[in-house]
């Protein structure tokens, strides 16, 4: 009984088949993304043999989603979601296509690939934030942290498997291959939103232009809960991210070996996997604020242990540790968005959570590369653990809502 009660909880797969669908789809999706993802590295790297142009791959794809999240947040929370979501979904399938014409054709120059990839993550700034709308739609409330929970390891498994599986097939069929196979993939997700009901945006639609985004940024000001839970994320992703010091890492301790350098993140990856199986463990608790804040300093005092030790093996364990403490952070997180937000606001307060989701390990790991330039990767890793820390009890401190608030009880539907 205390096993099965700490695995993941997958009652809403078994009750909501639009959840099931929905989840299949982007699950599959989401795995065809990872391998287009290395097939455009790959492309960029073999067409210039530049870092800054593979660099200006992440570029390409994170300044969209920061710049448009709001405005296209305040637009999802105007239209009907699920045909938004379709129109969305067929722009970003669309660009997948050109992408592999020209990898099977002739490929375009450098510069048209990172506009294309660019143009599909303006689509995917606004399939995101309508896709986390649905959650409320289609799951009860005490079925919603483990239906984020699903979501949660569905995409952890794209991030393991997917670069993995594009390298093969990169090897077998190319670059043209790669993205062939994650454009079909893109037919389970017409899959998946084609069986979903018509989704209103409410009694209360945004208003458009500016005006809708300031009633978005009114709430998140007004809304102490939310607002919490945002710093925290924002606060240990900008204080404490640790992937730009991985190549030193690397170099300190296992002699700059380049086959020990993907270690680093396939532990924190692992980490997070493992949390995600054992998600009823915390999704089945009754206050996701006070698991959040837990999970956040978790990670930050993980890291700093990261940092001081001198044995690479316990070095990774603790990168493990700090993977797993991300997970329940982040699906505590999403919990609170979801059952604190009005269904009117949804969109843009997912197009927030994005935001912070993108630009906070962005900056992150540039605070950490500059630490670290400054003094030393041990330096910047403990001290940003530590900070880490301090910012989550300031955060618990000052919103006692977020201690406090109790969540719906899923034993019911656990039970069924």
């Amino acid at each position: 009984m205390g096993v099965k009660h700490a695995l993941l909880d997958v009652t809403p797969l078994r009750r909501s088949a639009p959840f099931r669908r929905l989840w299949f789809g982007q699950a599959l999706s989401r795995l065809g993304g990872q391998m287009t993802l290395v097939a455009v590295m790959y492309q960029v790297w073999q067409t210039t043999h530049s870092t800054v142009w593979t660099g200006a791959v992440g570029l390409a794809q994170a300044v969209p989603l920061i710049v448009l999240g709001l405005f296209i947040g305040s637009l999802v929370d105007r239209v009907d979601r699920r045909k938004f979501y379709l129109i969305m979904t067929a722009g970003q399938a669309g660009c997948v296509s050109l992408l592999a014409l020209q990898g099977l054709v002739g490929q375009f120059p450098t510069a048209a690939v990172l506009l294309l990839v660019a143009v599909q993550s303006c689509f995917t700034a606004g399939s995101a934030p309508a896709s986390r709308t649905f959650i409320p739609r289609l799951l009860p409330e005490e079925q919603r942290a483990a239906g984020v929970a699903l979501n949660r390891i569905s995409f952890q498994g794209a991030m393991l498997a997917g670069p993995a599986l594009g390298g093969l097939i990169l090897g077998l069929l190319g670059v043209g291959g790669c993205y062939l196979i994650d454009a079909l993939t893109f037919a389970a997700a017409f899959y998946g939103a084609f069986g979903l009901p018509r989704m209103s945006p409410g009694d209360e639609p945004a208003r458009p232009g500016l005006r809708g985004v300031a009633d978005g940024l009114a709430f998140l000001v007004r809304a102490p809960v939310i607002r919490g839970a945002l710093l925290t994320d924002l606060a240990t992703t900008v204080l404490s991210m640790p992937v730009s010091l991985f190549p030193q890492v690397n170099a300190e301790r296992f002699g700059d070996d380049p086959r020990t350098l993907g270690l680093f993140l396939t532990a924190v990856a692992v980490g997070g996997v493992a949390a995600s199986l054992f998600a009823g463990s915390f999704t089945r608790l009754s206050r996701p604020g006070l698991v959040m804040l837990a999970g956040s300093a978790t990670w930050g005092a993980a890291l700093a242990l990261f940092g001081l030790s001198a044995d690479p093996w316990a070095g990774l364990a603790f990168l493990a540790l700090a993977g797993a403490a991300d997970t329940v952070s982040v699906v505590s997180r999403s919990t609170l968005v979801q059952l604190h937000t009005p269904d009117e606001l949804l969109g843009r307060v997912s197009a927030a959570e994005q935001i912070v989701g993108q630009a906070g390990p962005d900056l992150g790991n540039l605070r950490g590369g500059l630490v670290a330039d400054a003094t030393s990767g041990t330096t910047a890793l403990v001290s940003g653990g530590l900070l880490c820390i301090g910012a989550v009890a300031l955060v618990g401190t000052t919103t006692p809502g977020l201690r406090w608030f109790s969540a719906p009880s899923p034993r019911g539907a656990a039970a069924g």
